[in-house]
């Protein structure tokens, strides 16, 4: 390894980590796991404010209200339809499906109402939405990672950090702000990485901003564990604490002026922004870009309005206070084991369900730009992290019966169900309708039943109502792309931005189109994703692909082979019944059909750069880049090139240097308490370097699991320094 910065390492007589240790000092605090079945004492807690907690009730009635009675009338108007001869058994389970989907999409409608009138009131009205205070409060800035390139987490944390030092020149308010990459990498090639860029960091931003760093030797309870460490050992020095994820992103206004409410609103226990998604490269990830951007903040921002004060938290982007944390929101350990069971998965709902129970508001900033996030690359990437997000979806149906819980903290956790417990509900529904048309296709209808009767019983159905009903459940579900197209098409800077209001329609339709073909495939991959879970499966914690999302085809083939053959069966069982049909079902089956090229393509750099190149699914971040963006991609290039050659274990073993700093940056914990148990990776990690001979001979028998364990022991890393680096005659054992 001859490196620049390798080499500049190894010239220095006593490496030291500039800027200090590698963590503060530890300030230990307790976090306890909350009892689901009853509130701890002193809960709720009186508001400081008068109705410092309490929402406006009038807006709920008005969405949830207009949601009841649209469904109401839905429901009613679908039984119409049936009712016009006797309802039939399959006709009342075709009834039941119907309603579960239609009151779904009715609350996400009238959520979308008033979220495009609130919008459109921001846009004509004049809304100062700054904080006019100077911030005082000490606040952490929380990066996890796990398993991720070491260049785009560091990068990032450095061009937050010195922009926010830019930002308040005037004010000094950034030495209110600590950095903490917090690490759950269990890659040891990663995890040296991690190192080699933080020294890099610490060098890069000495003097202006404090970053540290600290990698778990035991990745327990996943992210949530990661953070609630952070918690029990050094968040007792913070007021507050701004969580964002591996691949986040916020300019320094909106970092400031969530600190600032926080610290004017002493009721606040979170407030969660709305994230833009950037940097997409891939045609899908540029569809769900454009659709974020566009239809995103219909739903967002109407959701903030009637939710008020009984918000959500989505995992990252967001700030809270740290007292409420630790005081409402440890989490307790499910009883019995995954899926259902054991740590909470998705555990940003139930946090700020837990917080809103203990008498916090919990706040959706719809009103502040500027914070942005990642999406996956592909389809294949979509269905990995919804396996995850469903598995920890369908596990707060452990959660819902929770005592004390607000019932609006209640509806999300329902809400979070039902955007996978959907697909199936769709999937019954179509199929049961598939199955009536068939019946009554094929099967001869018994117009005289046994009761004596002067009439024959016609098996008829209002088709007329039937076909206005199927126009109004289009419009509702389609409502947020209406909405926020009509929004885009009216403002006459972001067309102007994006090159006209004719290619922005060119790109409505494009998204519209590259939906709907995915959507059956994805309903299917979310049924899939449910019905595994209820058989008993875990999702595993495996890391997010964020740039590349193709693969080759016979993997592609491999991963849809099944859309593919239901698309086909469908198509038949619809071709049994008429040319009709098959017809009013070929939007649907076209996904299907072509899941395989289909996938391809949307996860295809190389066409999402043409589509690029047409300004197509263009958004105003990608043609004017806000300078944080720009800023980042140009200290990601000086990571990438700092981190062309890495430090590996044997390099650590013949370089003192190297080890020194290494020693420097481990976790502090210790490895072993006395009388404490053993684990399996433990034990043998032990076993193996202590009954090794040599350096070379061990590092041919560790996995990387076991490397990585070492990496994080002070006391087996200076047992492996202290073998020979080679087996020598004597050392060899004859066994003959």
């Amino acid at each position: 390894m001859d490196s620049q910065l390798y080499g500049s390492l190894l010239d220095e007589q006593q490496p030291e980590l500039v800027g200090g240790p590698a963590m503060p000092p530890e300030r230990p605090q307790p976090m306890p796991a909350q009892d689901l079945k009853k509130l701890s004492k002193g809960f709720p807690r009186e508001s400081v404010r008068i109705r410092g907690v309490k929402s406006n009730p009038s807006r709920r009635v008005l969405v949830v209200g207009s949601a009841i009675a649209l469904s109401l009338f839905a429901i009613n108007e679908m039984l119409q339809v049936f009712s016009v001869a006797a309802v039939t058994p399959l006709e009342y389970l075709v009834l039941l499906l119907f309603a579960v989907n239609f009151c779904w999409i009715a609350l996400a409608f009238c959520g979308g109402v008033a979220g495009v009138v609130k919008l459109f009131a921001q846009r004509y009205g004049n809304h100062n939405n700054t904080t006019n205070l100077i911030l005082n409060q000490q606040v952490a800035v929380l990066m996890p990672t796990y398993n991720e390139s070491p260049d785009r987490v560091f990068s990032a944390v450095e061009t937050m950090a010195t922009r926010l030092v830019q930002y308040t020149r005037d004010t000094e308010e950034h030495k209110q702000f600590s950095w903490f990459i917090l690490s759950d990498t269990t890659d040891p090639d990663i995890a040296l990485a991690e190192e080699q860029a933080f020294w890099l960091l610490r060098k890069r931003v000495a003097g202006r901003a404090q970053v540290f760093y600290r990698r778990r030797r035991k990745n327990t309870a996943r992210k949530s564990g990661n953070v609630a460490d952070f918690c029990t050992r050094w968040a007792a020095h913070y007021d507050s604490m701004l969580v964002l994820d591996a691949d986040s992103l916020m300019q320094s206004h909106c970092i400031l002026e969530l600190a600032r409410r926080m610290q004017a609103d002493p009721d606040a226990g979170l407030i969660q922004t709305i994230p833009y998604l950037v940097r997409g490269t891939t045609v899908l990830a540029r569809v769900q870009q454009f659709a974020a951007r566009f239809y995103g903040p219909v739903i967002g921002t109407g959701l903030a309005w009637w939710v008020h004060k009984e918000g959500n938290f989505w995992g990252h982007n967001a700030i809270i206070r740290v007292k409420a944390f630790v005081e409402c929101a440890g989490l307790p350990t499910l009883k019995g084991k995954p899926p259902f069971g054991g740590h909470i998965l998705s555990h940003d709902f139930v946090e700020a369900a837990l917080i809103r129970r203990a008498g916090w508001s919990v706040k959706i900033a719809a009103d502040l730009p500027g914070s942005f996030e990642e999406c996956p690359p592909s389809m294949i990437d979509m269905a990995i992290r919804d396996r995850r997000w469903c598995q920890g979806n369908l596990q707060h149906s452990r959660i819902l019966p929770t005592k004390g819980l607000h019932w609006v903290s209640r509806l999300h956790l329902v809400t979070g169900i039902m955007s996978y417990l959907s697909s199936p509900f769709w999937l019954m529904l179509i199929l049961t309708g598939l199955l009536l048309a068939l019946q009554a296709h094929y099967i001869r209808p018994e117009y005289f039943t046994d009761q004596f009767s002067l009439f024959p019983k016609w098996p008829v159905m209002d088709s007329e109502r039937a076909l206005r009903l199927f126009y109004i459940t289009m419009a509702i579900l389609f409502a947020p792309k209406i909405f926020g197209s009509l929004l885009l098409l009216t403002d006459k800077n972001h067309c102007r931005i994006l090159g006209g209001r004719i290619r922005v329609i060119g790109s409505i339709l494009l998204e519209i189109i590259v939906s709907a073909l995915i959507a059956p495939i994805m309903m299917f991959i979310h049924c899939g994703a449910v019905f595994s879970i209820i058989s008993g499966k875990d999702s595993g914690w495996a890391p997010q692909r964020r740039d590349d999302g193709s693969l080759p085809l016979k993997d592609v083939f491999y991963r849809h082979r099944w859309h593919m053959l239901l698309g086909i069966l469908m198509t038949y069982f619809a071709y049994l019944d008429s040319w009709t049909l098959l017809a009013w079902l070929s939007p649907a089956l076209l996904g299907l059909w072509i899941a395989v090229p289909l996938s391809m393509a949307t996860a295809s750099q190389k066409l999402g750069e043409w589509v690029k190149s047409k300004k197509l699914l263009a958004t105003p971040e990608e043609i004017e880049p806000p300078e944080l963006l720009l800023a980042a991609a140009e200290a990601r290039k000086a990571y990438e090139q700092s981190l062309q050659q890495i430090w590996a274990l044997p390099d650590l073993l013949k370089h003192p240097a190297l080890m020194q700093l290494h020693m420097a940056i481990m976790d502090k914990l210790p490895t072993h308490v006395p009388g404490g148990q053993i684990e399996a990776l433990d034990a043998i990690a032990r076993v193996k370097v202590q009954e090794a001979q040599s350096q070379s001979g061990l590092l041919s028998v560790l996995d990387n699991k076991e490397r990585s364990y070492i990496l994080g022991n002070p006391l087996l890393l200076d047992v492996m320094q202290r073998l020979p680096k080679e087996h020598s005659e004597e050392d060899v054992i004859s066994i003959c």
